[in-house]
């Protein structure tokens, strides 16, 4: 390239496509064990650890997981809420990657975080669709779903983060791929 002051956009391989694919089985999977839990999930902290091994890249599982969603559950409002919700905890880890340092109470906190703001982001949507008293009922509706959320998300994220790193610290290592 000319002038140099643009790079090409990397591409994807073959390994980051069957990365990619394995990922959004990890988060599927991991969903519907969990379905008979309230608001206890893996998905925040599948996110945050992908976001830490794999950068952006990630954004493309999380989207994949919500298409795979929408054609379980069939689409709804909530659909529309989940293609900004999840990707924004990407930006998030990807923000406090440096601050982080891969600690694991800074992203147990920050999943707990997540899992408490997750229902006010969702509801986001109706403040333009229905208005903010329609938002604010529906948001303080689901306040006590947000607390289990954020305890789930906290507790998940501080037992799993130190054990589930070294594998894959150690399996990226072991397919010659370092971190994003």
């Amino acid at each position: 390239m000319e002038g140099g002051s643009k790079r090409p956009a990397r591409s994807w391989s073959v390994y980051d496509l069957a990365v990619l694919g394995m990922m959004v089985a990890l988060m599927e999977v991991s969903k519907r064990a969990l379905d008979f839990l309230p608001n206890i999930e893996l998905i925040s902290f599948l996110t945050i650890v992908f976001t830490l091994f794999y950068g952006w890249k990630t954004l493309a599982a999380v989207y994949a997981f919500v298409a795979f969603e929408c054609f379980y559950f069939g689409f709804g409002t909530w659909s529309i809420a989940y293609l900004y919700v999840w990707p924004l905890l990407v930006c998030l880890v990807m923000a406090t990657r440096k601050i982080g340092r891969r600690r694991a109470l800074f992203y147990a906190l920050l999943s707990g975080a997540f899992g408490l703001s997750f229902g006010f982001l969702c509801s986001l949507y109706t403040l333009v669709t229905f208005g903010p008293a329609t938002q604010f009922a529906w948001w303080v509706s689901g306040i006590p779903y947000d607390i289990v959320h954020c305890l789930g998300n906290f507790g998940i994220c501080l037992v799993l983060f130190a054990p589930v790193t070294r594998l894959m610290d150690r399996l990226t290592r072991s397919l010659g791929r370092g971190r994003a």
